[in-house]
């Protein structure tokens, strides 16, 4: 597969190769900022997958240098997650595929803290600050499910494994929209057992980031698979009827006057390549919707210095008074800005598996912020 014809002779100097587009992205990044919390750990693992996809000597070795500034290189804020610290999901992934074996028991400590983490009445884990209030967001799916995945894997534990799997099936479920297949972000941050009514996008991304990793890295021969199959395609099919011409989501996905945004999409490029990648996914339907939405995050969402746009803002159930939690308060966030810090690594994942799937060129704006 390849990128569409270039129109003009702009789209062939701007050209670039999805690998070499990903790795441009995160030393934008690093450039503009010290890369820490979750949104920049998803950053270094999509560095990482590159490295894999590519089998690159030197780029592994530079992601073994990220992580190794981790922790006490890092000014590390107050986390809801204490993984973050030691460099979480791509740490974790690092120990997986055999390298930076002196880490493997600093991996263990922090599975275990996960694993003795606040939890609500259903076992998923909960907004730490309050835990009474039993507040549980999709957010931490990724962040839970992604980590313990790839400990298990490092350290041959089958309870991290299946941690992993609760944490996202059982968030999967509490959120779905059975009314169109969709996820809702939060529950009890409007009030005692109320859930937000967005379909938010990077809300959905993050329970699909989740989704994918689990049916890539988890045993297929567990219990656990068919399950994670099942939930994986219904939600992929659940997204696609709301795809815009230009290959993009919107900030609240069923709603067509919302603005597009960028991060969702890269998330849902990313899990739609990796599905048909494992033969979950079937060509005939979603190879189209893939083509267009990888080259509508570079097309909108990149610019030819690397630097973003289009991706929301961080958000946890915005919005006050009886619009708390709504598709309106989603939608009335701050616009999005360049170089917002989610947005880096669904794209860098996106490209990752652009490069697996055999594409040669992308085309970043030609103009930037023209979303």
């Amino acid at each position: 597969m390849t990128a569409p014809n270039p129109t003009s002779t702009t789209d062939l100097v701007t050209a670039r190769a999805p690998a070499e587009l990903a790795v441009g992205l995160y030393h934008h990044y690093e450039s503009i900022a010290e890369v820490k919390h979750y949104y920049g750990l998803l950053a270094i693992h999509g560095l990482a997958r590159v490295a894999d996809a590519t089998d690159d000597a030197a780029l592994w070795e530079r992601v073994e240098t990220i992580l190794r500034r981790f922790p006490d290189e890092v000014d590390h804020p107050r986390y809801n997650f204490p993984s973050y610290r030691i460099g979480g999901i791509p740490q974790a992934y690092l120990v997986a595929t055999g390298r930076m074996a002196d880490r493997r028991e600093l991996v263990r400590e922090y599975a275990e803290e996960m694993m003795c983490a606040p939890r609500d009445d259903q076992g998923i884990v909960v907004m730490p600050r309050e835990p009474a209030r039993q507040r549980i967001w999709i957010d931490a799916a990724m962040a839970t499910s992604m980590f313990l995945v790839h400990t298990g894997r490092a350290l041959g534990e089958q309870r991290y494994l299946d941690e992993a799997v609760h944490q996202t099936i059982a968030q999967y479920d509490e959120f779905l929209d059975a009314s169109n297949g969709l996820l809702h972000q939060c529950k009890n941050f409007v009030g005692p057992g109320v859930r937000s009514t967005d379909h938010w996008s990077r809300g959905n991304g993050w329970g699909y980031v989740a989704l994918t990793e689990l049916l890539e890295f988890h045993p297929t021969r567990s219990e656990h698979h068919e399950g994670l199959v099942d939930r994986f395609v219904a939600l992929s099919h659940a997204l696609l009827p709301h795809q815009s011409e230009r290959g993009l989501w919107r900030q609240e996905i069923p709603d067509p006057t919302a603005y597009e945004e960028t991060s969702g999409s890269a998330l849902f490029v990313y899990g739609v390549g990796v599905g048909m990648r494992l033969g979950i996914l079937d060509e005939a339907t979603f190879a189209e919707p893939f083509e267009r939405g990888l080259h509508g995050v570079v097309r909108y969402g990149v610019n030819p210095d690397s630097s973003t746009e289009g991706s929301c803002p961080g958000c946890l159930c915005p919005g006050e008074g009886e619009e708390k939690g709504t598709p309106a308060a989603y939608v009335r966030l701050k616009r999005p800005h360049t170089d917002e810090p989610h947005s880096f690594g669904p794209l860098i994942l996106a490209l990752a598996e652009a490069h697996r799937r055999g594409v040669t060129a992308v085309h970043p704006s030609t103009e930037m912020g023209e979303l």
